[in-house]
């Protein structure tokens, strides 16, 4: 468990143009954020690589990475070229953050998720093959490979998968350098990090976390849109846990097809945000993060940030909350 509170990393959704996230990457690194996650999510957002290659031409020491990449929407030899680029041209800050893949990537893609555990270990184990060097020869039931071999690459390249359904997380406790948990029931956090520090016990592993700041009712609104896709993700025994049923799935499930999250945001209870979400006022929020965090024994809090016009002020408030309290350098 962290003595202290965690670093403070960034979680930008590249829904905006790519000149407008680059200036907010370089605010957040003048404020101390030491990691920047960049959402891929098919149709529905920015390229990452090409919006992480912007970033990093434009900052010196931030860390830089998918948040997170899956190995349906692109073939993960792909994927690790592509990890291997930006750390060249970033001088050795990239990261790959990886996980099954969601209905807001995959869904619109028309990609069915196969074996999703199974193909996740893959992808982990012949993405280091290839940087390591290695010729990889590969059958699986998402993808192969044939005498494959990257030509560049470093062999120690971190690896983070997120997830929130116990398959996924333990192929993170036992295969990557770390995991992401995000928008877990706050109930599941702390047995979630036990089990992983246990999982992963004699070597360096990173564990970050990410929920959305509820401050206001402009945030509320946001936050029931944002719970939607992740709310239908989730396993089924923590829809249980929140009280959601088959209909309510069905409900949410169709009116993203329609009309997407912000659509189908009215079939969110406002009960359930606080379930996944520190909610409350500005004050209420900086001590229940806090001790949040330190409790569950939390390395990284992500920021989430959707909106460039107001995500440097989310970024001061969030990075002021965590140095009061000794938080991230």
């Amino acid at each position: 468990m962290t003595a202290s509170v965690p670093t403070l990393g960034v979680h930008l959704m590249p829904t905006a143009p790519v000149g407008q996230l680059v200036e907010l990457a370089v605010f957040a690194e003048s404020c101390g954020v030491t990691r920047c996650w960049l959402n891929d999510e098919g149709l529905n957002t920015r390229d990452p690589y090409v919006t992480l290659s912007a970033i990093a031409g434009r900052t010196e020491r931030m860390l830089l990475g998918p948040g997170i990449a899956n190995p349906y929407s692109r073939h993960p030899g792909i994927t690790s070229a592509a990890i291997a680029t930006l750390d060249e041209w970033s001088g050795g800050r990239a990261f790959l953050g990886l996980g099954a893949g969601g209905g807001m990537a995959l869904g619109p893609l028309a990609i069915d998720r196969i074996q999703p555990r199974q193909t996740l270990e893959e992808m982990i184990v012949t993405t280091r093959s290839l940087w390591a060097g290695a010729s990889v020869d590969h059958d699986g039931p998402a993808f192969s490979y044939r005498n494959a071999r990257l030509p560049y690459g470093r062999a120690d390249i971190p690896m983070f998968v997120a997830g929130r359904g116990p398959g996924v997380i333990d192929v993170a406790g036992r295969l990557a350098d770390g995991c992401n948990l995000g928008y877990v029931h706050k109930s599941l956090l702390g047995p979630q990090v036990a089990g992983l520090r246990a999982q992963a016990a004699g070597r360096p592993f990173l564990i970050t976390y990410t929920t959305m700041l509820v401050t206001s009712d402009e945030d509320m609104k946001a936050a029931r849109a944002a719970l939607t896709f992740r709310l239908i993700d989730s396993p089924p025994e923590v829809r249980d846990l929140v009280g959601v049923t088959p209909d309510h799935v069905r409900a949410i499930r169709a009116d993203l097809a329609s009309g997407g999250p912000t659509a189908a945001a009215r079939h969110i209870e406002p009960g359930w945000v606080p379930q996944f979400m520190v909610v409350g006022s500005e004050a209420e929020c900086a001590d229940e993060l806090s001790a949040l965090l330190i409790a569950s024994g939390i390395d990284e809090f992500q920021l989430p940030l959707s909106d460039p016009a107001t995500g440097p002020a989310l970024i001061e408030r969030t990075a002021g909350w965590l140095d009061t309290r000794g938080g991230h350098a």
